[in-house]
């Protein structure tokens, strides 16, 4: 999907890897992938949150347009 959207194919993803791989050396890319990984995570729990508030409201708006008080 990444690939998809930007344009980006196997042996740039591979560059893109490695350098990564030079810039925070072994010990810290799991580290990273951790928190990159738990922020995806926030991010769409947030979203669901989000989206289930929006639903519960107009859920309520339909009673109240279907049955005026």
């Amino acid at each position: 999907m990444f690939s998809l959207i930007f344009g980006i194919g196997g042996q740039e993803l591979l560059v893109i890897g490695l350098i990564v791989l030079l810039m925070f050396g072994g010990k810290k890319l799991p580290e990273l992938m951790r928190g990159l990984g738990s922020g995806i995570r926030e991010f769409n729990n947030a979203k669901n949150n989000i989206e289930s508030e929006v639903r519960e409201n107009m859920k309520e708006l339909e009673k109240e347009k279907n049955n005026p008080a």
